[in-house]
């Protein structure tokens, strides 16, 4: 009877006990990696030696996420580069058996005239600003299963099929540049996916991944700021239904808006509305670094910035946004102040800084 009762008191202290939830972090990184002309960043990435890339895999391998969104990292069809890059990471120490990087639309000609300057060919008349196909990509890398099958690519949404798109017009109101330029045109500059990934816990997380265009460089049309601006928009409207089922809880927004809530240049209500929808929660991350880095007189806080651009500055501009329904343990953007370790290395790997969300799976 005594040994029952020690059992049963032993069995009442276990059911007692706090249960620890495993944590997963996620990141999004803006490599930078992108190259002049196609096969030059695989052929970077198998000679070793290249500095830029050495503080990229530096800095991935110190912050080790579970999930990562690339950007600014170069497309090939058969996905080599990709490969390469995951075998170095693999080496020092960080795997990423699952991988998602269909064709982006940078580089993806059109034979049209896309940007209005009269001529064909050029960067800027593809779908998305490139030199070549895929020049500047995305990719997601995972410890955990994607379920490639089921991700969706909105990357071939036409922008004016977007509802409310705000397209751009000449002086007198007809279609900039061209009525058939703009039949054609797809919103996304780089892509907008949603990928499902399997976590430990079986259950499904969705990760929202996305490079906008930057809302400058162009003339009174505003062109690249109208486009920015509904590239940014566009979740909203996904998660609205208007682009078919979406997700209703466990998803991240992981990506590149290249707008500032309170700094950039473009049509900043459109980040504004983002940070300020409900379905998402903005923990803020943030950096000793940009703490310490002297004020740009900028309204931001300094601290949340995530890229340093010459003439420009520092800015935020690239996010992670978990779900209302997620528990967020933590958050940062890896970017040292001076004297701590890994600051040259996160300067010299991109102007942008990685960022990462831990979450805790209950």
């Amino acid at each position: 009877m005594t040994l029952l009762r020690t059992l049963c008191a032993l069995l009442t202290c276990l059911t007692c006990l706090p249960v620890f939830a495993e944590t997963i972090r996620i990141a999004s990184f803006n490599t930078e990696l992108q190259r002049d002309g196609p096969g030059l960043l695989l052929r970077d990435i198998r000679r070793g030696g290249d500095a830029q890339i050495k503080a990229v895999v530096g800095v991935i391998v110190g912050n080790a996420p579970d999930i990562l969104a690339l950007q600014g990292f170069d497309w090939d069809y058969d996905g080599v580069a990709l490969a390469a890059f995951v075998e170095t990471l693999a080496r020092a120490g960080v795997q990423y058996p699952f991988q998602y990087a269909p064709r982006p639309n940078s580089g993806l000609a059109t034979g049209l005239d896309m940007d209005g300057d009269g001529r064909k060919g050029g960067a800027g008349d593809a779908q998305g600003y490139g030199r070549f196909s895929g020049q500047g990509g995305m990719a997601v890398l995972s410890r955990f299963p994607i379920l490639s099958g089921q991700a969706q690519d909105l990357s071939d949404v036409l922008w004016r099929d977007v509802p409310g798109a705000l397209l751009p017009t000449h002086a007198d109101g007809t279609p900039f540049p061209s009525p058939e330029a703009l039949a054609i045109q797809r919103l996304s500059s780089m892509g907008h996916w949603i990928v499902p990934i399997q976590l430990p816990d079986d259950s499904i997380l969705s990760l929202l991944v996305f490079q906008a265009g930057p809302p400058v460089f162009d003339g009174p049309e505003d062109r690249n700021g109208r486009r920015n601006h509904d590239e940014v928009m566009l979740w909203q409207q996904v998660l609205n239904g208007i682009f078919g089922p979406a997700p209703t809880r466990r998803f991240v927004l992981a990506g590149g808006a290249d707008l500032d809530p309170n700094d950039s240049d473009g049509r900043r209500e459109a980040i504004r509305a983002l940070l300020e929808d409900r379905r998402f929660q903005d923990h803020r991350p943030a950096s000793d670094g940009a703490t310490q880095a002297g004020d740009h007189g900028h309204q931001g806080d300094n601290k949340l910035d995530t890229v340093d651009w010459p003439k420009v500055g520092r800015l935020r501009v690239d996010y992670v946004l978990p779900s209302a329904d997620l528990q967020v343990q933590g958050s940062g953007v890896f970017w040292p102040a001076p004297g701590q370790d890994g600051h040259d290395m996160a300067l010299t790997a991109s102007r942008h800084r990685l960022v990462w969300v831990d979450l805790a799976l209950d």
